[in-house]
């Protein structure tokens, strides 16, 4: 949830989104050129298996969360708590914006460019496991690296975006395809926003 912790509500709902932009093509800059020139074949092929992966990895993430975050003692998170207030702008802001278009520029620089980059440096030398491990380190250490450069984290928020950054790396490794991490980002991240939809109705 980068962009919440980036800047709050501006009052125009394009403000927070322009701010990122930046951000966002300087990843996605470098995995357009990764994919142009150098992907792994199979990186960008779906399947079934990866929408399930996906689904299981954000939702079985989302709950970890709650259990670091002693969810069960504590209020829903409200729209408010988050950069509301909850308007038609808000929907950009956050749902479209932290929802969808972060995950996907995230996983694809992280998971694509830094994660298999990395692994094939290694792998020649180490071998393949070592590799696989060397690059998640990198590349889910770099991601927390990343949202430490924007907000200052607690060792529980440090401690839960190296967990995303891990499954999401090992689904690569795994799979050899960028997809069931993709939807295992979005789902984390959407989870979250439904969250404090619902706190705030029920507020």
């Amino acid at each position: 949830m980068l962009l919440t912790k980036v800047l709050p509500s501006t009052g125009s709902p394009w403000a927070a989104v322009a701010s990122l932009l930046p951000l966002w093509l300087g990843m996605a800059a470098p995995a357009a050129l990764f994919l142009a020139r150098s992907r792994p074949k199979g990186l960008l092929r779906f399947r079934a298996t990866d929408l399930v992966w996906g689904l299981g990895l954000g939702m079985g993430l989302r709950l970890v969360q709650g259990l670091l975050e002693r969810a069960d003692a504590q209020p829903f998170p409200t729209v408010q708590s988050i950069g509301g207030p909850f308007s038609s702008g808000w929907w950009l802001e956050q749902v479209l914006a932290s929802g969808v278009v972060a995950p996907v520029a995230e996983e694809f620089f992280f998971r694509a460019v830094i994660l298999v980059t990395v692994y094939r440096l290694l792998r020649r030398q180490t071998g393949a496991v070592a590799a696989g491990a060397a690059a998640l380190l990198c590349s889910a250490g770099t991601f927390v690296l990343l949202h430490e450069a924007f907000a200052l984290l607690s060792v529980s928020a440090a401690v839960q975006l190296f967990l995303v950054g891990s499954l999401c790396a090992a689904v690569v490794l795994f799979t050899g395809r960028i997809w069931g991490a993709v939807i295992a980002h979005v789902v984390y991240n959407v989870t979250f926003l439904a969250l404090s939809v619902v706190g705030s109705v029920l507020r």
